[in-house]
């Protein structure tokens, strides 16, 4: 009796194990009655016909990553490369990713593969290695139009190396270093063309300044030129009214005034060496002695002045 009893309850466990599913959160299960799809089971806990349905496949539904191996592939331009790449997948339809392909993994890994290989072939060395970006749209629009049916979608594919052959990459690097040297060669000469720039522009700001310079003294030297004239005109006018008048000391005011001139222009010359002087410096004393007197006569006619003598007509 007991052997029975332990029977019936290993029975009863085996149909309840058999009957109640506990599905994962990111699974989901495929349920078949007598070898046919029915339905698929989503995460939480489920119930199925005993004896009759059972659990066929066990779908991740979580975002994946697969690898696609190092290949060569020949570019446009006859180059050699070696890219691989990586694909992130997920599946969105369970059923459909579990009934419509076998090995689902190895089906995609293969389709990137040839897809890779056509993309990068289609272009030359120059846009594979500077337009990674397109390969990646290129490659993501084709396999995620033909995993579609599959019940799979693609959400990235990113080319993950390029190695291009050892020659090109040594022309490369040549290349880039002629480059730089080029930059660097303009950047000197844009320097040297500011640095020029700059001289000359200063070099006007002072000419522009030394001419103002010149212009104010010259203005400056014209304006006490005039003066001068002023004064002399005036000092030759007084003296010709005196001479006029008959004043003798006037007469000798000029004579001795053109006299010392003369003398001293003589004396200053550069190449005179040697100054006479003459013997006879009468006249010069008595020249002196009328400019003494006549400079008296107008210091007394200046006090009497302010006395509020009218001077008659």
């Amino acid at each position: 009796m007991s052997w029975f009893a332990l029977a019936l309850l290993a029975l009863a466990l085996t149909i309840l194990f058999s009957v109640v599913k506990i599905v994962p959160q990111g699974r989901e299960y495929t349920v078949e009655r007598f070898g046919r799809y029915t339905r698929t089971l989503k995460p939480g806990i489920s119930f199925l016909t005993p004896f009759v349905e059972n659990i066929r496949r066990r779908m991740n539904m979580m975002e994946q990553v697969l690898d696609v191996p190092q290949q060569e592939v020949i570019t446009k331009d006859n180059a050699m490369v070696k890219v691989d790449a990586i694909v992130f997948i997920q599946v969105i339809d369970a059923a459909a990713a579990a009934y419509r392909v076998d090995n689902l993994l190895y089906a995609i890994g293969q389709l990137a593969m040839t897809n890779l290989r056509t993309v990068v072939g289609s272009m030359e060395l120059d846009e594979v290695l500077s337009e990674r970006e397109a390969i990646n749209t290129r490659l993501l629009t084709v396999v995620d139009s033909a995993t579609g049916p599959w019940g799979v979608k693609v959400n990235r594919i990113e080319i993950k190396d390029l190695q291009p052959p050892a020659d090109i990459t040594n022309a490369m690097a040549r290349q880039m270093k002629a480059e730089r040297e080029r930059r660097a060669v303009i950047t000197e000469a844009d320097g040297e063309k500011s640095a020029a720039i700059a001289r000359a522009e200063g070099a006007k700001q002072s000419a522009i300044l030394e001419a103002e310079g010149r212009k104010e003294a010259a203005f400056r030297d014209a304006e006490a030129r005039e003066r001068a004239a002023e004064a002399e005109a005036k000092a030759t006018a007084m003296v010709s009214d005196a001479i006029a008048k008959g004043d003798v000391n006037a007469i000798n005011y000029f004579v001795a005034q053109k006299y010392v001139e003369a003398f001293a222009k003589l004396a200053t010359s550069p190449q005179q060496k040697t100054v006479i002087v003459p013997a006879e410096m009468s006249g010069l004393v008595g020249s002196l002695a009328g400019i003494t007197e006549l400079v008296s006569k107008a210091r007394d006619q200046q006090h009497a002045a302010p006395r509020g003598s009218v001077p008659r007509s």
